[in-house]
């Protein structure tokens, strides 16, 4: 894992996103791959507004010159080997266009201050449809600890080995990993066997098993993080429709909305 890639647009979110992004670039002495985005409009059928299409796109191709003339300085200080790559498009599919040689992506979970942009749609759609693992991170974070308490959400199925898979170069640079086995009943491959393959990359790894008999799992996983002070999650991104709302599983789809760190979720 060397190549990092972050989405950069003038919105709520892209402090977080650079921030954190900056950050897992150095902790792997990788490179980070700026896309600005500038957004089309949403698409319309009525002529009036059709005829107005050039000038909002206009509008936001300036915008983001200007956030780039913003953002370029800050880079040049951070010592960070970058580059950057100007596109118009929506956010989603201006990413997987972007990624195909990056190893990560960074976007937000969901924007908790405003809906526009749908950074929970983009996230979603991006770690369904890009084949890569991406980190997902909440509007106040304003740092990534690759070197802190990691901790996995464990539920045996195949999108849960994928993460774990990915993510083994950040779970080697963690202090502390911890894998969080919460039973609903429908383990297929058990926690122990996640601990070993770790241990077989250097990484040693605590159980931690609760039930959800009481709460259901995304509380379970929720409650944890908070109490184990986790620096991050890592989680497969569930699902098997052919929607990408719908591809995104229950406890995926909560934690896109509500988890208070920066998330490593792969399909």
């Amino acid at each position: 894992m060397k190549n990092v890639l972050v989405l950069l647009h003038d919105d709520a979110g892209q402090e977080a996103r650079f921030q954190c992004a900056l950050d897992l670039t150095r902790a792997i002495d990788g490179h980070l791959t700026c896309v600005d985005v500038a957004m089309l409009p949403v698409a319309v059928e009525d002529y009036g507004v059709f005829a107005s299409t050039a000038t909002l796109i206009a509008d936001e191709q300036a915008a983001e010159r200007a956030n780039r003339a913003r953002m370029q300085p800050r880079l040049a200080d951070e010592e960070v080997g970058y580059s950057w790559i100007d596109v118009t498009g929506d956010l989603a599919s201006s990413l997987r266009d972007a990624a195909a040689i990056s190893d990560i992506l960074v976007v937000n979970r969901q924007l908790d201050s405003t809906s526009y942009p749908d950074m929970f749609g983009t996230a979603g759609e991006v770690v369904v449809k890009s084949g890569k693992p991406v980190l997902a991170v909440p509007e106040t974070a304003r740092r990534f600890d690759a070197f802190g308490h990691a901790m996995v959400a464990w539920d045996g199925s195949r999108e849960a080995e994928a993460a774990l898979r990915a993510a083994v170069p950040l779970l080697q640079l963690a202090d502390r990993v911890t894998i969080l086995e919460v039973d609903d009943g429908s383990i297929r491959v058990p926690a122990f066997e996640a601990a070993e393959y770790l241990s077989r990359h250097g990484v040693k790894a605590s159980l931690l098993q609760r039930s959800s008999g009481v709460d259901i799992p995304s509380t379970v996983i929720l409650d944890e993080l908070e109490e184990m002070t986790a620096s991050y999650l890592v989680m497969g991104g569930f699902g098997h429709s052919r929607m990408v709302e719908a591809m995104i599983g229950g406890v995926t789809r909560r934690m896109l909305r509500e988890c208070p760190v920066p998330l490593f979720l792969a399909h």
